[in-house]
């Protein structure tokens, strides 16, 4: 075993301990008093059960991430690597089918294997506290969807990337890092239209009171709205939510029936001003363009490495390849990942001000308070985080920041 199987275990490990202590500081809040800011969110009744389902999915948290550490160091310490690359060997020796058929068992057989822990989270903790609407078909439907796309959309990138590697060597991080701009691009417009009628039905927004306030506060901040759509999240889900998507002629906001159902309709309003917000002070092409930006450093970090047989066996396996060594430098890079995930995370957060900013100031702070108090409410939110935990996980201020600030 090399000194990069080592560093591969060390990686694991450490990051299996920092995860661990950061959810059980995280979990020691969980009794903490409400702050005084967030004293009509829950009653006695409700906040005794947001702190159930707390505990509850800390808990389980426990038991899958431990589940996930254990199966992934047994796999890199037993061979399973080697057994995968050896078998997929048996059926090809072509790069491109040989790197499908291994990352198609791998995503697949774990999907398979951590399955019935995604059930009972589903139909067990979430139909408890009253937030799971998922019927055991849609479930199972949506995991074949979901391996479907991988299998179709994945499976294409991966061979157009390998196929570049072929054909230009260690130059091919430039064609891939083309690629998948051109993908990440062509998602951010079409995504909405493309990817989520496969899973959720999507309808314009009913003429109506609703409908004119939204178009008269976008008509009120010069923004052209033309596509307000609502999907079908009570299909899965209690919970509710609102997004934006695309831009130029292609941008529509979204707004969960949940949502709809649970707010009134000025603190609708409020939140889509807060989505518009977003827009207006460009914070989706930065993050656009910084997820192109830091994809264009992984791959080409990755073409430093992807030549070296060493990267490869670091997880186990005998014959160096692309997709093995794709495995390995995956584990290696990832506290990159995480530095580099930490100051996404610092800009989201600024981002989020600045968007609760730009609602107060366009349209009222007042109805966004009262919608964010009722959003953390429906789905028995943490009001009292441990700051370390927000600071590596959190890509919104927690509700009390939030109120603090749209208050001043």
């Amino acid at each position: 075993m090399s000194m990069l199987f080592y560093i591969i275990i060390t990686i694991l490990v450490l990051q299996f301990i920092i995860e661990t202590v950061l959810d059980y500081l995280n979990s020691k809040r969980y009794n903490d008093p409400i702050p005084e800011e967030l004293n009509d969110v829950f009653d006695e009744t409700e906040y005794k059960k947001s702190q159930a389902y707390k505990k509850t999915n800390y808990r389980f948290g426990l038991i899958t991430s431990s589940f996930s550490f254990l199966l992934t160091i047994g796999f890199l310490i037993f061979g399973g690597f080697e057994w995968i690359d050896q078998w997929v060997r048996t059926i090809t020796d072509q790069a491109i089918p040989m790197a499908l058929l291994f990352f198609g068992v791998i995503m697949i057989g774990s999907d398979v294997v951590t399955l019935p822990l995604s059930y009972y989270s589903t139909f067990v903790i979430e139909e408890k506290f009253g937030f799971n609407k998922t019927t055991k078909g849609t479930f199972f439907l949506d995991k074949i969807k979901g391996w479907a796309m991988t299998v179709v959309v994945g499976g294409l990138l991966l061979s157009v990337i390998i196929w570049f590697f072929q054909w230009t060597g260690t130059s091919f991080w430039i064609y891939a890092w083309a690629l998948i701009t051109l993908f990440t691009v062509f998602m951010n417009l079409f995504y909405s239209k493309l990817i989520v009628p496969l899973f959720n039905k999507q309808t314009p927004l009913e003429d109506g009171s609703l409908k004119t306030k939204i178009e008269s506060f976008a008509k009120n901040v010069g923004f052209e709205l033309n596509n307000i759509f609502v999907i079908d999240g009570s299909k899965r889900s209690t919970k509710a939510n609102a997004y934006f998507s695309g831009f130029g002629k292609e941008k529509r906001v979204t707004l969960y029936d949940t949502l709809i159902k649970d707010l009134e309709e000025e603190e609708i309003v409020a939140v889509l001003a807060h989505e518009v917000g977003h827009y207006k002070k460009k914070h989706i092409i930065f993050n656009l363009i910084a997820s192109i930006l830091l994809t264009g450093l992984t791959l080409f970090v990755l073409s430093l490495f992807v030549n070296n047989p060493d990267v490869s066996m670091a997880i186990g396996v005998s014959r160096p390849s692309f997709h093995a060594a794709l495995i390995g430098f995956a584990i290696l890079y990832s506290p990159i990942s995480e530095i580099t995930g930490l100051i996404m995370n610092h800009f989201s957060r600024k981002f989020e001000y600045q968007a609760d900013d730009y609602a107060k100031a366009t349209y009222a702070a007042t109805p966004l308070i009262t919608s964010l108090k009722k959003l953390s409410k429906n789905s028995l939110s943490n009001l009292t985080p441990h700051p370390a935990f927000v600071f590596m996980h959190y890509s919104h201020p927690t509700l009390l920041q939030r109120i603090q600030n749209l208050k001043r």
